[in-house]
This record gives structure tokens, sequence and C-alpha cells, in this order.
């Protein structure tokens, strides 16, 4: 990235600025994800002015894009090439950018399968509250071993600085997909998925609600077909099966309508991490289940003590991904030494507390 670029100049103006003054910024792509996390302070700081995909070697399977790139246009980039970003980001709305995407940290249906959002970032360009430009990492895998900066940035929910640029792995579309659809409660769909998860099949989502469990297949033909043989299910049409997990990744589908519905009358939506195995908690509420069994949305007035105790004793923990009310702290609060360590890292990037203040964790 040239330190002469006029939109970067813009960018490191602005915090030099907000620096002096003593003032803050609330680092702003698209504004998809304000929901998420705690809630945005700060002067917004537009990232979009910095845009565009920099590089992108299709034989490399690397890609590296500004910040302020949306997302869809990155999408339909790797799209006319046969390659796709495997961890399914999820848009949330036609406005999500690159920059967004990677603070938030969030991965899609087949994060299970493939691995997240994180594993995928091979270097990054970060400028931080002392107006400097910082790269890390780089364009090859080789180049993240040590302490992995450009990883870090990974869920840090723009409270390190502003992520500039990010070069990612890209994969090959798969040469074949098919959804398959089972009658199940949730304890017996967690049994199966725990069962068919030390099989050689080619599960790449999966998605269990109110008695019925959803498969994807994905990768070479004749294994999703011999999967298909040996599984059973129902077949879905495959237009429905992409709308369906389209509207997985994006929260569009009926569990989460529903639970949007509910939250403007005091519910709330948790993100429940759990190990894949754990039989179905007894909380009262929804449950969505994603990721094997590890992933476990639950639409819930329940206390939030309640809900984070019973996720300690299943040997997870609980986020608070959606809520008018967010008293109770969006995060699973931090223990020493990681509380420590995160504001210290802080203050390394950031030390006079510019960026997102509060927005991972209330005073960081």
């Amino acid at each position: 990235m040239s330190p002469n670029d006029p939109a970067l100049q813009r960018l490191i103006d602005r915090v030099m600025s907000a620096r002096a003054a003593g003032a803050q910024l609330d680092i702003r792509g698209g504004g998809t994800k304000t929901f998420y996390g705690e809630p945005p302070a700060g002067e917004p700081l537009d990232t979009t002015v910095l845009e565009g995909i920099s590089s992108y070697e299709p034989t490399e399977l690397v890609v590296t894009s500004r910040c302020g790139t949306s997302l869809a246009a990155l999408e339909a980039a790797l799209a006319e090439k046969g390659q796709v970003l495997p961890f399914e980001p999820p848009h949330f709305g036609p406005g999500g950018t690159v920059g967004g995407m990677v603070a938030a940290g969030l991965s899609g249906p087949a994060r299970a399968s493939v691995g997240a959002l994180r594993d995928y970032v091979l270097g990054a360009t970060l400028l931080n509250g002392s107006g400097e430009v910082l790269s890390f990492g780089g364009q090859v895998m080789k180049n993240v071993a040590g302490y992995d900066v450009s990883r870090l940035l990974a869920g840090s929910m723009g409270t390190l600085g502003v992520i500039l640029e990010v070069s990612l792995k890209v994969l090959p579309a798969a040469p074949a997909s098919a959804t398959l659809r089972f009658e199940m409660d949730q304890a017996a769909a967690i049994r199966q998925l725990n069962t068919w998860a030390g099989q050689p099949l080619p599960i790449n989502a999966s998605a269990w609600w109110d008695g019925t469990l959803v498969l994807r297949l994905r990768g070479a033909l004749a294994a999703v077909q011999a999967a298909i043989a040996t599984m059973g299910g129902e077949v879905i049409e495959p237009a429905f099966g992409s709308a369906f997990w389209q509207g997985m990744r994006d929260h569009r589908d009926e569990f989460f309508v529903k639970a949007q519905a509910a939250i403007d009358h005091g519910a709330a939506l948790w993100r429940l991490s759990l190990p894949p195995a754990s039989p179905p908690l007894e909380l009262a509420g929804e449950t969505l289940i994603e990721w094997g069994g590890a992933q476990r949305w639950l639409l819930s007035a329940l206390p939030a003590a309640h809900l984070r105790d019973a996720a300690t004793r299943a040997g997870g923990h609980a986020t608070l991904f959606r809520a008018t009310n967010k008293s109770a702290c969006v995060f699973a609060p931090l223990r020493s030494p990681l509380d420590r360590i995160h504001r210290e890292l802080k203050r390394s990037f950031d030390p006079a507390g510019i960026f997102n203040p509060g927005r991972l964790y209330p005073g960081l």
C-alpha cells in the first residue's frame, strides 16, 4: 500500500487529529455489524474510502484487498475464477466490507469443516493509534509463523487499529454440492452428527432446529453421491438448498427472523460455543444448532449469569449476540492473565485509546 495514497493519508490525518484532541473514533465500514459487540462510541471514521482489490493471484490462491472493499465485490471477483472464501463470512446486509469482516471475525455455516476466518488471514496492514502504518505477515502461509499479529486482528472489533488491507487464502469452489434433510430431535441430532464426524463423509455444514436436521455435502461428485447413498435422508432441490444456507449465513432464516421479533420484546439471542458432543442444555428458550453441535444459538429471556454458568459447566462459553439491553456484557468475562494480555495489547497498538472504545469489553 502506497504511503502517498490520498485516501490513506486522509485516514492518517484523521487519527492524528483525534489523538491531539483526545477524541475517540468509531471505525465504520458498511455498518452491517453495528449490532454486534458492545455499543459503538466515538466519532465515525469511514473506511469505505479505501477500497479495491490490491492484488489477486488465482493460481496462488491468494487475494489482497483494501478494507473498504465491499464483501460482495470481493466474492464476485473470486467467483469469476471459480474460487471462494470457504469460511462463508456473514453479510448481514448489502454494505459489508472486508475490513469489517476481519474485525468481527465471524464465520458462516462451513466453519466446522473448513476452519474459521482467522485461519485464512495471511497478512494485514494496520493503522495504529500513533498514526503509523504497520504491516504483518505476508501473502504465503510460511510468513505467518511467530507472533501472528495479522490473525490477532480477526475478531478484535477494531480496538487495535484500522485494518487497512488484508491478504487472504482462498480455495476453489467445490465441484459438487447437495443438501439433505432428516427428521429427528435435538439429542438424536447431536449424537448422529458426532457419529458422522468420525466417518469419511463430505459434510460441509449442518443446522438443526425444531425437529429437523439439515446437512450440506460438498466435494467431488463421486464422494457426494456416495454419501447420499450411505446417509439417506431427503435430498433438497439445489436452488432451495442454496437459499437455505445463504439464509443461515446471513441470519435471514426463519429462526433468526423469529429471534429478531422476540428481541424487540425483551428476549436475547445468545451464541453458545460448546464441545460438539455436549448433550442438550436444559435451558428455557428455542435452540438452533450449527457446526456439528459446537455452535448453539439460544433465543431466551433467561438471566445472563444463568446462561453463562450453564455454558461454563458444559465446557464452553456464551456470547450475547443480539439484544436491546447489553448491560450483562456481550462477551464472556476474561480472567487473568487473558484480561491483562488484552489490555497490554490495546496499550501497545492504541496507547491513547482512540479506536472503538469499549467495543470488545467495557473499559478496553
